[in-house]
């Protein structure tokens, strides 16, 4: 039996297919986003199209690359992505109030979502050599923690609290994927509560003041309806508005209109479910639920401890990432600015998930002996 063979029969065609299913969601809704009569850009779903060609390409590479390979090279993955948040901030171009694009020739890519994914790896790659005999204590979680508030602090100067909190988030589901204990946890949790209490006036001295607004709005969504509470209240109705059944394809009002802002991107799940409803959003979720938990067991079956954290990490990634986009659209969580997996438009962050695709699929592929 060859590779060849064997790569055709192990492959993951059910991730893959969850992967097209929302990305072609993403791909109509784009198209009805932006086909409005206040500035089209007709071109921006076939920008689309094709950064999700070059992201298949990257997933199939990513997907043969040599896991031992990449493990030993995990130190090399952290230079990497400070090296690439640092280039934010000396050829960084603005936008949006943020500095969070590099422009390279004629592409302009955000760093941020490249370096997520050298700092799973890395991760992976540090834990993985320090398996609990019975769990991991605090000072094991102390020299990772470390290295990991550079990337984080490098992030929050762009700002970009979005990326900042779901790198957090990550770092934290790794640490408890890797066997941390219960004990230690719920202190260093009690620690990290009681800091950010006393620290509450410095940290809000620090933060921007659309930053302060955003919270504020986020509180009280009704103190600022025209301003910074704009984008969460046309969220809101344009949710509202599709019912039950939805208003039918390219038969929104508040993406047509465009009443609602960053439609094609932040907030493209508002646009979806008001043309598809309460149904097409049950759909959707349910999609994402679906490939979430796939991922995760394809972690769970891991052969290898740091194919398991890897394995984790994209989960978690991809989990975070869809809780905070929805919970920001739907006024649970405050606004700020996290995409929706391989549905919101963007270049660098579609290329990025399907690397992080073919991450999990090198893990399953390991678990037939296949590429390492």
């Amino acid at each position: 039996m060859t590779v060849d063979r064997r790569f055709i029969e192990h492959f993951d065609w059910v991730l893959l297919l969850s992967v097209l299913l929302i990305s072609a969601a993403g791909v109509l809704t784009i198209y009805s986003a932006s086909a409005t009569p206040y500035g089209p850009q007709p071109t921006l779903y076939l920008r689309q199209i094709y950064w999700i060609g070059v992201g298949l390409v990257v997933m199939l590479a990513a997907a043969a690359i040599d896991l031992n390979t990449l493990r030993r090279l995990g130190p090399v993955f952290y230079v990497a992505a400070v090296i690439l948040l640092l280039s934010v901030l000396v050829m960084g171009r603005v936008g949006m109030g943020a500095r969070r694009w590099v422009q390279a020739g004629p592409v302009s890519f955000q760093p941020s979502e490249f370096a997520k994914v050298f700092l799973i790896f890395w991760l992976a790659s540090h834990l993985a050599d320090r398996p609990p005999s019975s769990g991991l204590r605090l000072r094991d979680l102390a020299r990772p923690a470390a290295l990991l508030a550079l990337p984080f602090l490098l992030v929050l100067k762009q700002p970009d609290l979005g990326t900042a909190a779901i790198l957090f988030f990550v770092a934290a589901t790794m640490f408890v994927a890797a066997g941390v204990r219960l004990k230690p946890l719920l202190a260093l949790a009690a620690a990290a509560g009681g800091a950010f209490f006393f620290m509450w006036p410095v940290l809000w001295g620090s933060l921007k003041e659309y930053q302060r607004q955003r919270i504020l709005v986020y509180l009280s969504p009704e103190s600022d309806p025209l301003g910074m509470g704009y984008h969460i209240s046309q969220s809101k109705i344009a949710i509202g508005s599709g019912g039950f059944w939805g208003k039918g394809y390219l038969a929104g009002t508040q993406g047509h209109l465009a009443f609602l802002p960053e439609r094609h991107t932040d907030f493209i799940f508002a646009v979806f479910v008001e043309e598809w409803g309460f149904l097409g959003a049950i759909a959707l979720v349910g999609l994402f639920v679906f490939f979430v938990v796939w991922s995760a067991e394809i972690a769970y079956r891991a052969r290898h401890r740091f194919d398991m954290l890897l394995a984790a990490g994209v989960t978690a990634l991809f989990a975070w990432y869809t809780l905070v986009n929805l919970g920001m659209t739907m006024g649970l969580t405050p606004v700020v600015g996290v995409p929706l997996p391989f549905m919101s438009y963007g270049g660098s962050s579609v290329v990025a998930g399907f690397a992080a695709v073919g991450i999990l699929m090198n893990v399953r592929f390991r678990r037939f002996r296949i590429f390492g």
